[in-house]
């Protein structure tokens, strides 16, 4: 990820980067390939020049040494995607007290199906939203082909691959739906994945909105990679599968799906044809512009833990056979 926010950076012509990473190894790849000082310690590329803004590009499970070294030098932070809440609430409120901008990734916000999608629900196109069913799933040894499995977080029960991507999916959720009102689920291992014998290999999350229900299923099973969404309304059924590169309204007065296509740009070297580089590209703009006092950013350090929350509260409800009342 911190290759990939420097690839952001350099699409927004900025020039002024530094990098931080403990592995020398990856210190010289990142100066090779990107032409950017990298230092071991984030002492050092700070006794170079002040930061305007920091990128904690850091495993989950270390996020909150970084939040906090943030708070201390009161500068700017956006922090990839989280699944624990270590310091979450404290951080958060330092932030609130300094009036200090602190962006929590939201990545799928920026994604042009999920605004596409969240259009067509605001504006009624499907009529009233009865229940939504998403499937996330992607095999977990294909995160990093480059290196094991049991070399990463996403081998460790607490950040393990497919915890961490509920409330990924769950932040753009949560986004286009809000919250629900009751939780329940099912947290499996399934299968055998080799370094990773300690996680949880498949959520399974019942959602209660009150008016309309939804199903939310991630895996680091599947294989092809795969995202899907399916959406019935009062009026009418909304598909979407990202290997489509297009969202489908159903009508059932014309019986005729309307095919709404969009570009989510490039895919870098290397990864998945269908996780396009201009979300993530769109994401650091707008941390950028919030920087600079242009515009908000879309998501909160609040908001975040309330996902967090969310994910807490099915793997509750698995241990404990219950439906749980949710009030984040």
């Amino acid at each position: 990820m911190g290759k990939r926010r420097i690839r952001c950076l350099h699409a927004l012509g900025e020039k002024s980067i530094r990098g931080v990473d403990a592995r020398a190894d990856r210190r010289k790849e990142v100066a090779e390939k990107y032409g950017v000082p990298v230092f071991a310690t984030l002492e050092q590329a700070l006794a170079t020049g002040p930061a305007e803004a920091l990128i904690i590009s850091v495993p989950p499970g270390a996020h909150h040494i970084f939040m906090r070294k943030g708070v201390e030098l009161r500068v700017p932070f956006f922090i990839e995607a989280s699944v624990v809440d270590t310091g979450l609430a404290e951080t958060a409120a330092a932030c609130r007290q300094l009036g200090l901008l602190a962006a929590p990734s939201a990545t799928m916000l920026f994604h042009p199906a999920i605004q596409q999608i969240a259009g067509i629900i605001e504006r009624g196109e499907i009529g009233t939203v009865a229940n939504v069913v998403h499937h996330m799933g992607n095999y977990l040894p294909d995160w990093h082909t480059y290196e094991k499995v049991s070399d990463f977080y996403v081998s460790q029960r607490e950040t393990g691959g497919a915890r961490e991507i509920v409330p990924f999916e769950m932040t753009w959720l949560a986004g286009v739906f809000g919250l629900p009102q009751r939780v329940s689920g099912h947290v499996r291992k399934t299968i055998v994945i080799e370094g990773a014998e300690q996680i949880d290999d498949t959520y399974n999350c019942i959602l209660d909105y009150g008016k309309f229900l939804m199903v939310l299923l991630v895996d680091v099973v599947a294989r092809p990679s795969t995202r899907r969404t399916l959406i019935n309304g009062s009026k009418g059924q909304l598909i979407w599968d990202w290997s489509e590169n297009c969202v489908r309204v159903y009508d059932p007065a014309k019986d005729l799906w309307d095919r709404r296509p969009y570009d989510a740009g490039q895919a870098a070297a290397g990864y998945n044809a269908n996780i396009g580089e201009t979300m993530y590209i769109e994401e650091i703009r707008n941390f950028l512009d919030a920087v600079r006092g242009t515009r908000p950013f879309l998501n909160t350090l609040e908001q975040d833990h309330a996902v967090l929350k969310l994910l807490y509260a099915v793997e509750e409800a698995d241990r404990t056979s219950r439906i749980l009342d949710f009030a984040p």
